[in-house]
């Protein structure tokens, strides 16, 4: 199916296959047991995919800070609840991509607050404007624009996030 506010395909399902496989490697590597938070609703379907290649103990938790894709200052509420408990555990929080980084970089200050011993990123791929973040980042591509995107989790007026694969939009 074709999608009129689609552009070029950036990431086809079979660059996406091999992402996941290559951070479920990295990770599988690193980690003898962790937590799994996900950033929702965005890292929903990377976190699916890359959490049933993992061949170590995970727990599972989400948080949510909502902002418009290309919105460089999200000043958003961070929900989290720490429902499984993180202090003192290795945390990984997986999300689809890294755009500019605002956010990300609000969310691993965030979770520092509960005390983790370790806390790393995990994303399909991150794109070049981002802002320097505190983390050990786990990424399989590295985008040479800061084209906006959509699809495998990016949406574009919160519709999208199924589809298969990535793809430049065309406004």
């Amino acid at each position: 199916m074709r999608y009129p506010v689609f552009g070029d395909v950036v990431l086809k399902t079979e660059d996406i296959t091999l992402g996941v496989e290559v951070i479920a490697k990295r990770l599988n590597e690193r980690f003898t047991e962790a937590v799994v938070i996900t950033v929702v609703p965005g890292g929903m379907l990377f976190t699916a995919d890359v959490v049933r290649a993992l061949r170590f103990d995970v727990a599972m938790d989400y948080i949510s800070c909502p902002h418009t894709p290309g919105e460089r200052h999200n000043a958003s509420p961070i929900v989290f609840h720490d429902n499984v408990g993180i202090r003192g555990r290795d945390v990984i929080l997986m999300d689809d991509a890294i755009e500019s980084g605002g956010t990300m970089k609000r969310l691993v200050a965030h979770l520092q607050a509960f005390a983790p011993r370790s806390l790393s990123i995990a994303t399909l791929f991150v794109k070049p404007g981002r802002v320097a973040i505190p983390a050990e980042q786990f990424y399989a591509y590295e985008m040479t624009s800061d084209d906006l995107l959509v699809g495998y989790g990016l949406p574009w007026e919160h519709k999208y996030r199924n589809i298969p694969y990535v793809s430049r939009l065309r406004r």
